[in-house]
C-alpha cells in the first residue's frame, strides 16, 4: 500500500468507502492538532521575534485545517454531529453539557449565539448598472 495510511486496523478490502473516507479524516484531523503543537513549541521556543511571529501564524493555519476536517466529519458522521451539538458552542461546564442535553429532552443546551451581520460591502449586485 504505497502512499497509503499505515494505521489501518482491518484489511482495507473489508473496509466501506465510508469508513475509508472517515479513517481520513480523522488521520487529517490527528496531523493538523500535532502541527498546532510543534507549531507553538517551537515558538515558545524561539527568540527571533519574527520567526516566532511566522510560526504562530502557521498554527493559526493548522487549527482553521483542523476545524474544517472537524466540520467535515460533523456533516459526514451523526455521531460526531450529536457530540458536537451537545458541547460545543454551549455555557454550561463543560462536564455538565450531557446533563443538561439530556434534561432539555436531547437539545443542545444552550444554543449558538446568532452571529452579527456582515457589515454592508460591495456585492457582485452593488456592481451591476442600476
Amino acid at each position: 500500500m504505497p502512499g497509503a495510511s499505515k494505521t489501518l486496523h482491518e484489511a482495507r478490502t473489508d473496509l466501506s468507502g465510508e469508513t475509508l473516507d472517515l479513517h481520513r479524516a480523522l488521520t487529517s484531523l490527528q496531523e493538523e492538532l500535532e502541527a498546532v503543537d510543534w507549531y507553538r513549541q517551537r515558538a515558545d521556543a524561539c527568540d527571533d521575534t519574527a520567526l516566532r511571529d511566522v510560526l504562530l501564524h502557521n498554527m493559526r493555519e493548522e487549527i482553521e485545517h483542523a476545524a474544517m476536517v472537524l466540520e467535515w466529519l460533523r456533516r459526514n458522521d451523526n455521531s460526531f454531529d450529536e457530540h458536537l451539538r451537545t458541547y460545543l458552542f454551549t455555557e454550561v461546564p463543560i462536564t455538565e453539557a450531557e446533563e443538561a442535553a439530556t434534561d432539555a429532552g436531547g437539545e443542545t443546551p444552550t444554543a449558538p449565539k446568532p452571529r452579527a451581520p456582515a457589515p454592508p460591502g460591495l456585492t457582485l449586485g452593488s456592481l451591476k448598472a442600476g
